[in-house]
């Protein structure tokens, strides 16, 4: 670009890796494929956005870092708590490419974060929570226990939102149990209706079974198949690859 009649180098944006878990649900590739595009929306003409998977689906992290070596890349996990597949599978990933010479950048989780838990009070709005209703938190569950930690922050979080106690179930890898969560929550609550609240990111396997876990009211993940991403989601993904391009 010109300055006065000077010319001034303007560094390239990084390229932004969106990272997903991948999932075998045409309908939940399509739900994240919409966050992905709502990202690509907002960063055109500024900075190229690419998207890949860490399980489950192709092209995986390698094979699209290997695919950008030419330029800077910040990888963007589009995961909502940092747990195993964070610490260690984008961090052996990223470690071997900065080892390879290349410039890359492993962002931040999505969670815990406060515009998280807009989405999930706007998806419990949506299923018609009532005052004397239970909420019980779904999450995917992890054997990492940092990302049991962010979980649990979100459980506290949406508590305060909703003006009642939340208690967060696990779906694989952790306890509680969402099952156990939710009929210890009608055992406690006789005669309440028991809503679980998916803090999932897109339908799937997870999400099928957060519905059949026992509650009366199971809402919609964070993303649905029929509806554009939240503008809170589409806002953490650019906040966690700024914070990483520096």
């Amino acid at each position: 670009m010109t300055d006065g009649g000077r010319t001034v180098d303007v560094m390239p944006q990084p390229a932004l890796l969106a990272i997903s878990h991948g999932t075998a649900s045409p309908v939940g590739a399509g739900a994240v494929a919409t966050l992905v595009d709502a990202v690509a929306a907002r960063l055109e003409g500024d900075a190229p956005v690419h998207a890949g998977f860490v399980d489950v689906q192709q092209p995986d992290v390698p094979t699209c870092l290997a695919g950008l070596r030419d330029q800077s890349t910040v990888v963007v996990p589009l995961l909502l708590s940092a747990g195993y597949h964070v610490h260690v599978d984008l961090r052996e990933d990223v470690d071997a490419a900065l080892a390879a010479g290349d410039d890359v950048t492993l962002g931040g989780a999505l969670g815990p974060d406060a515009r998280l838990v807009d989405v999930l009070v706007q998806r419990l709005d949506e299923a018609g929570l009532t005052e004397g209703d239970v909420v019980v938190l779904a999450a995917a569950g992890s054997s990492d226990a940092r990302a049991i930690a962010d979980c649990e922050a979100t459980g506290a979080r949406l508590a305060e939102r909703v003006g009642r106690p939340v208690r967060t179930g696990y779906i694989a890898n952790a306890t509680p149990q969402l099952p156990d969560v939710v009929a210890a929550a009608r055992e406690e609550n006789p005669g309440a209706r028991v809503v679980v609240a998916s803090y999932l990111l897109a339908p799937g396997f997870f999400a099928d079974l957060a519905a059949k876990a026992g509650g009366d009211v199971t809402t919609r993940p964070l993303l649905v198949a029929d509806s554009g991403a939240p503008a809170e989601l589409v806002d953490v993904v650019l906040d966690r690859y700024r914070a990483a391009a520096g």
